[in-house]
């Protein structure tokens, strides 16, 4: 079966993604940063646990300072309806982790070394690093390993923004700009490919991170929003639990990642985390 799922999704390179592909995703962020800034407002679902009821709420922070990775995925509608994506596939996933003892500012200096996440975040960030940064602005550069039966790397950049909400509370916007696959990544023969000539597996990623620090730590939550190819059709059913598994378990050893780092006070740019 492996090998199956391997020759479907590294099947020959896909054509460039039609308009409407991008059309599609730019309307749903559209609509789901909507959602984001009502979640930001005062009186808003800060964390997405804020919007359940109290007994699952308090029951899921339970879990959370029990060392629960919570992973959720997510789907924006548009008037009720689900927003067509002809070509494409868009991913919507919500993770969320508590780190004890980390504060506010711990956390937001491990997320913004980015020069740094090689080694933060390996074996999923090959390499990274920040092009410029001009307050809480940072333009960055960063190559992604993924395996889904298949191994792809992805050179990428991303425009991220930064927002202290409070002395509590900070949240950031990162939006890709640029992904490419590699072609023969490490080799001397080693190429980006052209837009069209990928094979269509990650074409855009938005990242929504939002930072609580309260009950003696820091929660942390990212909200991911991909556009990839559609599956090809007939293949569904052997492709799509690999093609899913993939953006949630990412999301999930990206939030456990920063856990391990801060809460064992690994050493990160010369310095200690514990001692930010």
């Amino acid at each position: 079966m492996a090998a199956a799922i391997a020759g479907v999704m590294s099947a020959s390179a896909v054509d460039s993604p039609h308009a409407a592909a991008y059309q599609a995703f730019d309307r749903y962020i559209q609509l789901t940063e909507e959602r984001v800034s009502r979640d930001l407002s005062p009186g808003g679902a800060f964390l997405n646990v804020d919007s359940l009821s109290k007994n699952d709420r308090d029951t899921a922070y339970a879990k959370l300072r029990g060392g629960d990775v919570r992973i959720e995925a997510l789907s924006t509608l548009d008037r009720g309806e689900k927003t067509a994506c002809p070509g494409c596939m868009i991913q919507h996933w919500v993770g969320a982790i508590f780190i004890p003892g980390a504060t506010l500012n711990q956390t937001l200096q491990l997320m913004q070394d980015y020069d740094h996440q090689s080694e933060i975040f390996a074996p999923d960030v090959m390499r990274a690093k920040i092009l410029s940064h001009s307050g809480d602005d940072f333009t960055v550069f960063m190559r992604f390993h993924r395996t889904m039966v298949v191994t792809v790397v992805l050179d990428t950049e991303h425009l991220i923004h930064y927002q202290h909400i409070d002395v509590t509370h900070a949240a950031s916007r990162a939006v890709s700009t640029r992904v490419q696959e590699v072609e023969h990544a490490g080799a001397a023969s080693e190429r980006d490919l052209a837009e069209g000539k990928d094979n269509g597996y990650l074409w855009r990623i938005n990242n929504y991170w939002r930072f609580a620090q309260r009950d003696g730590g820091t929660y942390v939550q990212c909200e991911s929003v991909s556009l990839s190819r559609d599956i090809p059709a007939g293949f569904a059913w052997l492709v799509a639990p690999f093609a899913e598994s993939v953006p949630r378990e990412s999301l999930r050893f990206t939030l456990e990642a920063a856990r391990k780092h801060l809460s064992s006070g690994v050493s990160i740019g010369g310095n200690s985390a514990a001692n930010h």
